[in-house]
């Protein structure tokens, strides 16, 4: 078995320390303190059994050791930074990476999202989308959105427009809440059952079922039936006409959408303050 590697700041300390022949020019430019880069020379040196530099009064000097293993590391250290490179290329310097519910994405944050990257166009947005709480804890991001309960969002989450849930459907789907199918997003604590609308939907068996929201809501503006869903969701297909709502009464959903800003940075109290502000602008829609 090939002996363990010595750690890569080692070799970083001792590159840069060869180019600057100073271990404070060298703790500068790779943001270490003057102790730390000497420190892990040090270990480099003893890890090898060799002195790499001669201490001087006035700076360093390497030995005939250091001068053999300085073009290697050199090599060594621009192949891995030829590899990484590539990834970044195009990588802006402002990225801000929001992992979020499918269903937020599509129906809330993608109509009118060109407000927000036309006032911060400094600003380049990454999305990944995600379904279940459990989905997010897989992800590092500036921001979520999750859809769950308040516990599972935590305490310091914000709910993102209402926990109301209404009953939608296609315009061109002629029918009444008693003889309309009915489409039932599964996995989740609160539904048609839940409805408190007299005889209309009393008994009545969901003839479709999806897995999110934003997919029960895809179904009823093609005519498939009724959903129920949050009203956060329904506002921009309300105000295009794409859905109107059937029946006046309301649920509350054990589960909502809730936001979290993780890096409370410019960029993500920007994209925070935003968002909420157009959440609660869509809410209008759902009023009348």
């Amino acid at each position: 078995m090939s002996p363990a590697l010595p750690p890569l700041n080692w070799f970083r300390a001792f590159e840069a320390s060869a180019r600057n022949l100073s271990f404070t020019a060298a703790g500068e430019e790779i943001g270490m303190t003057q102790s730390a880069v000497s420190q892990q020379v040090k270990s480099l040196e003893m890890r090898l059994g060799v002195p790499l530099f001669e201490r001087k009064a006035r700076g360093l000097a390497l030995t005939d050791h250091g001068r053999r293993l300085l073009p290697q590391v050199d090599a060594a250290l621009g192949t891995l930074s030829a590899a990484t490179g590539t990834f970044f290329t195009n990588k802006p310097k402002d990225l801000l990476t929001i992992s979020a519910s499918i269903s937020v994405i599509e129906w809330v944050i993608a109509p009118l999202l060109p407000d927000f990257t036309t006032a911060h166009p400094e600003i380049a947005v990454r999305f990944i989308g995600s379904v279940w709480p459990d989905e997010f804890s897989r992800t590092a991001a500036d921001i979520e959105i999750r859809f769950g309960s308040r516990k599972q969002a935590g305490p310091e989450a914000k709910l993102l427009g209402s926990d109301k849930l209404i009953a939608l459907k296609s315009p061109s789907l002629e029918g009444s809440i008693e003889d309309l199918p009915l489409i039932e997003a599964v996995g989740i604590s609160s539904g048609w059952k839940h409805r408190d609308d007299g005889n209309e939907t009393a008994g009545r068996t969901p003839a479709l079922f999806v897995d999110s929201y934003g997919l029960a809501l895809q179904l009823a503006m093609h005519g498939n039936g009724i959903c129920l869903v949050h009203e956060l969701l329904a506002g921009h297909p309300l105000q295009r006409g794409l859905i109107e709502k059937i029946g006046k009464n309301k649920v509350t959903a054990n589960e909502s959408y809730f936001l979290s800003d993780k890096a409370n940075s410019p960029s993500s109290k920007a994209f925070s303050k935003w968002i909420i502000s157009s959440a609660s602008d869509l809410l209008q829609a759902t009023v009348n």
